[in-house]
């Protein structure tokens, strides 16, 4: 791979990639941090803005490459905005970076990959390589002797059946439940004012099992990998789902170490007149809040200029001052608002054809769908809202806060936004962020249905309002 990635346009990026602690890799020998610190600090042909992307959950390094293709194409389509950004910021020179953190159960983690793969997972296996998945599994639910051992009755069933049974067999679905136990014991919230507030997982063996039998779908995964339409495959839904905390949790850990770090160094390597602009979409919210956030003993140079969240898998009340069903606590992103952190607008986005934040987000909290829980989508309902709820489905809402929820929602390429700084909008974007029926599951509907130019209108309008 090129350590600028050329993607046909006139906006190219820089992938770094980190791995899962969080340490970036090199690339052919080299770091592509220092690359891009060394680009900073030349004087001739200056960079004004630069602008950080994270992916979310699912994304190894051919998908994260994939989807940072199709997001910069976006961008450098809105020639109109592009011009704009000309006018306000002269001798404009944006330099873009796609950051990587591996989020896919058994991605593919190899830099030199060009385009993305499917990893097939197959119960034909030796003792070692079934053994190799449940370290695997382990890793990604609870690191727990007790969730080995569970999973290991879980693979022995898997291999078992010529046909799913209509009935979860008894023995899987009390190793269900103990999964379900030790990964409470581990979810981290982040609503929680120490991200470590534990919460009972509302998941009923039984109900999952049974949308697995009902969905006609041959790839009923939670969107964790492709893989092969077999009678135990259908045992794996709830550890593929379990995975949820540990994606989400690294998420944080890593944006608000490597994340923090990297964005401070470029930073201060920089003057004040250079803006930085992040975005985030699905569990890449947390990555980029996290960076900007950082800890209680760490703070950034100086604060970023814009911040938006594409469909953020992430609480609507991560922001507010005093979160709803909680003990008296704020958000875990509160810090972002009270020490302004972000100087220019807040943009967020929310889609009614988004599943995997409507649906899946919740279930995999203390709310779910399978526990017959049913959230009202419209926010303008005078119910109120769920106590766990996405970003990419309610907005950021709570007290405490200056919330435009705008009418008009996302608009045209042609309309102007008016973003102002210090402000928080909610957008309405189900006009676009929408894919054909088609397409849609019960999982993952149109969550990654992003590369359209008017989500990318958006990022160009919250920069310019910087």
């Amino acid at each position: 791979m090129l350590i600028e990635t050329k993607i046909g346009t006139s906006l190219n990026y820089y992938l770094i990639a980190f791995d899962a602690n969080g340490k970036e890799r090199a690339n052919n020998g080299e770091l592509i941090s220092q690359k891009v610190l060394e680009i900073l600090s030349k004087s001739e042909e200056p960079i004004t803005d630069v602008f950080l992307m994270s992916h979310g959950w699912q994304g190894d390094v051919p998908a994260a490459k994939e989807q940072y293709d199709r997001w910069i194409k976006a961008m450098a389509k809105n020639r109109a905005d592009i011009e704009k950004m000309q006018q306000v910021r002269p001798g404009f020179n944006p330099l873009l970076i796609g950051l990587h953190w591996p989020s896919k159960p058994w991605g593919n983690e190899d830099l030199s990959t060009v385009s993305p793969d499917k990893t097939i997972v197959s119960f034909d296996t030796t003792d070692d390589s079934q053994e190799e998945l449940v370290e695997q599994y382990a890793h990604r639910i609870a690191d727990t002797e007790t969730t080995r051992e569970a999973l290991r009755t879980i693979f022995a069933a898997a291999g078992e059946y010529d046909v799913a049974p209509d009935t979860l067999p008894s023995e899987v679905r009390e190793a269900y439940e103990v999964l379900i136990k030790e990964a409470s014991l581990s979810s981290e919230a982040e609503d929680a004012d120490t991200w470590s507030e534990n919460e009972s997982l509302n998941l009923d063996p039984d109900n999952v099992y049974e949308a697995s039998l009902d969905e006609e779908s041959e790839d009923v995964s939670f969107g964790i990998e492709d893989s092969p339409n077999s009678p135990g495959d259908k045992f794996l839904n709830l550890p593929r789902l379990l995975s949820f905390w540990k994606m989400k949790d690294r998420a944080r850990k890593i944006g608000q170490t490597s994340g923090f770090n990297l964005l401070n160094r470029l930073q201060q390597v920089t003057n004040e007149n250079v803006r930085f602009h992040l975005m985030g979409h699905s569990f890449g919210c947390i990555f980029v809040l996290a960076t900007v956030a950082g800890t209680q003993h760490n703070k950034l140079t100086r604060p970023v200029n814009s911040l938006v969240l594409i469909q953020g898998a992430l609480s609507l009340w991560s922001f507010c001052s005093n979160v709803p069903y909680r003990k008296n606590i704020p958000g875990y992103f509160r810090s972002i608002i009270t020490e302004r952190k972000v100087t220019g607008p807040i943009v967020t986005t929310q889609s009614k054809h988004d599943k995997a934040v409507k649906n899946a987000y919740p279930m995999a909290g203390t709310l779910g769908i399978f526990g017959g829980q049913d959230i009202d989508f419209d926010v303008n309902s005078e119910k109120t809202y769920p106590g766990v709820g996405g970003i990419g489905c309610y907005g950021i809402q709570g007290d405490g806060l200056e919330i435009i929820n705008d009418e008009k929602g996302m608009l045209t390429l042609q309309e102007s936004y008016n973003f102002k700084p210090g402000k928080i909008y909610n957008l309405e974007s189900s006009k676009y962020i929408v894919v054909p029926p088609s397409f849609l599951d019960l999982f993952t509907g149109a969550h990654n249905a992003i590369d359209k130019p008017e989500v990318a209108h958006v990022l160009w309008s919250a920069a310019i309002a910087s």
